[in-house]
């Protein structure tokens, strides 16, 4: 089993609909696959059709009442895709989880129990903030996949998140690595849109995703029907792209199962 965080401290770069979009992928290549909707915001669970009514147990539970991933855990319509959905109790999560000891392994410790057994990837999408929830979110991944926003905040964004990292390496998770970075929001048009690609490229190198996403209408849509751009339309521009950061992922899975 191999966990990934999808986490930017940043909102808006599109975190959400890469858990939904890669997950709703490898999901079609007959992987079994677990979002954990770590968002109060819940936006995940939402785009993939799962109501408020349908949320009796969430990523709360799992976190403060130490409920198992098998309790929690829900089918979505997307064949062997399940998921933990998030609710607006997860917003208080960060204050309660202060009072338990080793409050930043509650969530690792819920998937080291049985997620091996019952998935092959558990993806984390993760709230935007570096407080305690993503936090667990690191300790408990093997890696990270990191949505970046091609605009300049954006890399003042990457260098807090990359101390972040190092600082869950030292303390926490030393065999945390970062699987990808994807761009996102990417517009041809806009020359800064190529400047950033360029200089994020130039940083980081082989670990930036040769796949980028790009601004896409269909991308938007989808989460309002409840489910993934790949089963909306599978042929916008959008999908094609997150089908095939898939495969860039899944290229990169065996390096990580033997780090596990």
């Amino acid at each position: 089993m191999i966990c990934i965080a999808i986490a930017n401290q940043k909102g808006g770069v599109g975190k959400t609909t890469t858990a939904i979009n890669v997950g709703t992928a490898l999901a079609a290549t007959g992987k079994r696959v677990l979002l954990i909707d770590l968002d109060p915001q819940g936006n995940a669970s939402t785009g993939l059709g799962i109501g408020r009514a349908d949320r009796a147990q969430s990523s709360y539970d799992l976190l403060v009442s130490a409920l198992d991933l098998e309790q929690v855990a829900i089918a979505t319509k997307v064949p062997r895709l399940d998921i933990v959905p998030a609710t607006q109790d997860l917003s208080g999560a960060e204050i309660e989880l202060i009072e338990f000891e080793a409050r930043t392994h509650r969530l690792d410790a819920a998937i080291s129990r049985h997620a091996a057994q019952r998935w092959d990837v558990v993806l984390i999408d993760c709230p935007p903030s570096l407080g305690l929830l993503t936090i667990n979110a690191m300790v408990a991944a093997h890696a990270l996949l990191v949505p970046l926003q091609c605009e300049f905040f954006a890399l003042e964004g990457l260098s807090q998140l990359l101390s972040t990292i190092d600082r869950i390496r030292s303390r926490f998770n030393p065999g945390l690595s970062i699987l990808g970075v994807a761009l996102t929001m990417y517009d041809r048009r806009n020359r800064l849109t190529d400047q950033v690609a360029d200089d994020v490229r130039a940083v980081l190198g082989k670990v930036v995703f040769e796949t980028v996403i790009p601004r896409n209408v269909r991308l938007s849509e989808a989460p309002s029907h409840g489910m993934p751009a790949l089963i909306y339309d599978y042929r916008c521009a959008g999908s094609e792209a997150y089908i095939a950061l898939a495969r860039e992922v899944i290229e990169r899975l065996p390096k990580l199962r033997k780090a596990a």
